[in-house]
């Protein structure tokens, strides 16, 4: 019993406005990456269905149409849908690989995953707002470069002094 009430009653700390701006960008940026990473699994599961569907009907429908199953207007229909099918398969194909919609969804969970343990510590400990926005900054860009290193194959990185 007294281990319980020593915990309860333990004093609260007086509000710190730049703690609270920190647990505040810190809580935009998880929710951020919270969003963003449902809609790079959702369009990376879409993405995923839509190949697998389409290379299936393309496949069906070019075995169709060298067969002799198929007759009168139904080889018309068979003979422009097949390339137009294989298109769409390979716009989707393309978009998939280009934008990596699964690679940016895992990294998008692991940063806001991140994002929260940092945001944890800070609300269990004290520390320095500079230092923990600057773990928060360095977290952001991290991620950053890693998006921008996947979509185009290299990132540029601009020193302190180059920004002058």
């Amino acid at each position: 019993m007294g281990e319980i009430a020593e915990r309860t009653l333990r004093p609260v700390d007086p509000p710190d406005p730049s703690r609270d701006y920190v647990v505040k960008r810190y809580d935009d940026a998880i929710r951020y990456y919270w969003k963003a990473s449902a809609l790079n699994k959702r369009l990376y599961k879409w993405t995923r269905y839509l190949v697998v569907v389409f290379g299936a009907v393309v496949t069906l429908l070019a075995s169709i149409s060298s067969s002799s199953m198929v007759t009168g207007r139904w080889t018309l229909a068979v003979a422009i849908a097949t390339p137009v099918l294989a298109a769409v398969l390979t716009i989707v194909s393309g978009l998939s690989q280009s934008f990596q919609w699964g690679a940016a969804w895992q990294e998008m969970v692991l940063t806001a995953t991140r994002l929260e343990r940092e945001r944890d510590r800070i609300q269990v400990t004290r520390s320095d707002p500079a230092a923990d926005l600057d773990v928060l900054n360095n977290l952001v860009l991290r991620e950053s470069e890693g998006f921008f290193t996947r979509i185009l194959g290299s990132v540029q990185t601009r020193t302190a002094q180059d920004s002058k």
